[in-house]
């Protein structure tokens, strides 16, 4: 990043845009930690399609009680610039930045694992063996393109294009809203004859899903949150509603006038929670409030589910689970 960027861009996300060019994930992690969360599954040994894990759902164990510890120091007066929270802020709100890391790099299930786990399971029970290029899986670097860092966003863009092109990669099932974006429409915007197929793992699952195949445990009400990069960026709107219609003992309940393309943003997303802690919180808040006449809340993002699990925790509305649509539909799986 240029001096002059640096100046520019807030402390936060400049530590993320580091983070990507120099490590290739928004943590910094080493790469031992990632590709963790496949551990004892098995893959396709042909990547002509392959399964992008990406950043998200991965790291989000260490991602939620950062963003709790931003938008504590921001509320105490505390530079909110995470390399200064990171030095030193955290021992004075009680957390333990070392014990999140260690917890990240010794699991290998848990919340974020299980809808990556979760995905990749009922791809396989809809007949698709993808490959997944595990701990090589290159970062898509989507935060830079939104931080307008545009030139290290190409160079990352071209960088990752071939290194995919290198294992044969033609098609893509993208799991992470942010990533299957920039994977299906910036990089072909800074690529000449970008030729890679991307889709949403939804998509996948809508033309493959028949009826009988999922049930859920029980009857239960359900409110689906559009994630804004899934619906505004891709225009995937319809595709989760059917897939939900498709399962038994699910009834889809919308609020009356925040859904689809009218469907309120939670707050989260391109860095906003950093740089603004408690504009993303109200408006978490907000969203909640407009879906929690259900009794469940599923989504698509690994930011959505953060931004939504806070809101629902500050309300003290701990009679609404929020879950992914790929752990829902699981834990929906009709087994034969």
């Amino acid at each position: 990043m240029s001096d002059r960027a640096r100046r520019l861009v807030p402390a936060g996300l400049a530590y993320i845009a580091d983070n990507i060019n120099g490590k290739d994930n928004i943590l910094g992690l080493p790469s031992g930690a990632k590709a963790r969360w496949a551990d004892g599954l098995e893959f396709s040994g042909d990547n002509t399609t392959i399964f992008f894990a990406g950043c998200g759902y991965q790291y989000s164990s260490m991602l939620e009680p950062l963003v709790t510890l931003v938008r504590t120091a921001d509320r105490m007066s505390i530079d909110p610039g995470l390399p200064v929270v990171l030095a030193g802020v955290p021992k004075k709100l009680g957390v333990d930045v070392a014990g999140i890391y260690t917890k990240v790099m010794s699991r290998s299930s848990g919340s974020d694992a299980d809808v990556l786990r979760d995905a990749v399971r009922v791809l396989k029970t809809l007949g698709i063996e993808p490959g997944y290029l595990g701990s090589d899986e290159p970062c898509c670097g989507a935060p830079l393109y939104h931080m307008g860092l545009q030139k290290e966003f190409a160079a990352n863009a071209v960088k990752a294009y071939a290194k995919l092109k290198a294992y044969g990669v033609k098609k893509i099932i993208g799991i992470v809203p942010s990533c299957t974006h920039a994977l299906r429409n910036l990089f072909a915007g800074c690529i000449p004859g970008y030729d890679i197929e991307v889709r949403h793992f939804i998509e996948v699952v809508a033309e493959r899903v028949k009826p009988g195949q999922f049930k859920y445990p029980r009857k239960v009400k359900i409110a689906y949150h559009d994630p804004c990069q899934l619906g505004r960026y891709m225009g995937i709107f319809d595709q989760p509603r059917q897939v939900l219609k498709t399962v038994e003992n699910v009834e889809l309940v919308e609020p009356e006038w925040t859904a689809g393309e009218w469907s309120t943003c939670c707050g989260g997303g391109g860095g906003f929670e950093v740089v603004f802690p408690d504009m993303s919180q109200a408006l978490a808040v907000g969203r909640v409030n407009e879906l929690a006449e259900t009794g469940a809340i599923t989504t698509q993002c690994p930011g959505c589910l953060m931004q939504l699990k806070s809101g629902l925790k500050e309300l003290k509305k701990d009679n609404i689970e929020v879950m992914d649509l790929a752990n829902l539909l699981a834990r929906s799986i009709v087994q034969k």
